[in-house]
């Protein structure tokens, strides 16, 4: 299987060595990676680094600000990185006004994108889940009134209280990437969690890679330790996948 690395799992060391850290993800067996910034390194340089270790750029994690206000110089950004898919990180929906602002927002900027030949997908955490000021579930709001993908982070769901298996089965149509992160809900859906590597936490990692596969939807694995380093944490949810992986040829 191929399996890709959101980079902000590594951000001990990114911001300083963006280059070592995908040549550390190549070398683990990564074979996608997701940017959370290019911390002052030219995208041409990105891609060329990439390129040599046999990593795609499956996606980044782009705010919506450069998105809706800086459209073109996004744009240009990801196509010298050479990438296509574009996932909003998080975005206002803390109350009525603000979901309507962003489902706006996305109305009006996803068709420029697609002309552009780009995709753009929303990344969920467990509050998008959850009813808002107004009562509305902002996941819902913009699987309903808009076209916009989703990248379905399976831990936050589980936080809010959600099967993530059964989340992934009820967007199957609109989830592009799963983003495979693990970990220790809190006990009132709130921030207060604790992230695992892939396998150490509550998360059905063995049921949700197998949705995955089924589905032909790629997985970003994505950990929030930095236990005792983000390249060891890196290492130890691919090893755990690996094993998966060993099992299913057996």
């Amino acid at each position: 299987m191929k399996y890709g690395l959101q980079m902000y799992t590594m951000r001990d060391i990114t911001k300083t060595d963006l280059e070592g850290a995908l040549r550390a993800a190549a070398e683990m067996g990564y074979a996608m990676i997701e940017t959370a910034g290019l911390f002052g390194n030219a995208p041409e340089r990105v891609k060329a680094i990439a390129d040599e270790c046999g990593l795609e750029i499956c996606s980044t994690h782009t705010g919506p600000y450069d998105i809706f206000a800086h459209f073109e110089e996004t744009v240009a950004l990801h196509k010298k990185l050479g990438c296509k898919n574009i996932v909003i990180p998080g975005a206002d929906y803390y109350n009525r006004e603000a979901v309507t602002f962003t489902v706006d927002s996305i109305n009006r900027y996803q068709p420029m994108l697609e002309a552009e030949g780009m995709k753009l997908f929303y990344h969920n955490h467990h509050k998008e889940l959850l009813p808002n000021m107004d009562g509305q579930i902002a996941l819902e709001e913009f699987a309903t009134r808009t076209n916009v993908g989703f990248e379905i982070d399976v831990f936050w769901a589980l936080n809010a209280g959600y099967d993530p298996v059964a989340l992934l089965e009820k967007y199957k149509d609109r989830v592009g990437f799963v983003h495979l992160k693990d970990g220790i809900p809190s006990t009132n859906k709130s921030w207060d969690v604790t992230g695992k590597s892939t396998g150490c936490g509550q998360v059905p990692v063995v049921d949700v890679r197998k949705w995955a596969i089924d589905a032909g939807v790629p997985m970003i694995v994505e950990s929030e330790g930095l236990i005792p380093s983000g390249t060891e944490e890196a290492r130890s949810c691919i090893n755990f996948l690996k094993s998966l992986d060993a099992k299913d040829e057996n």
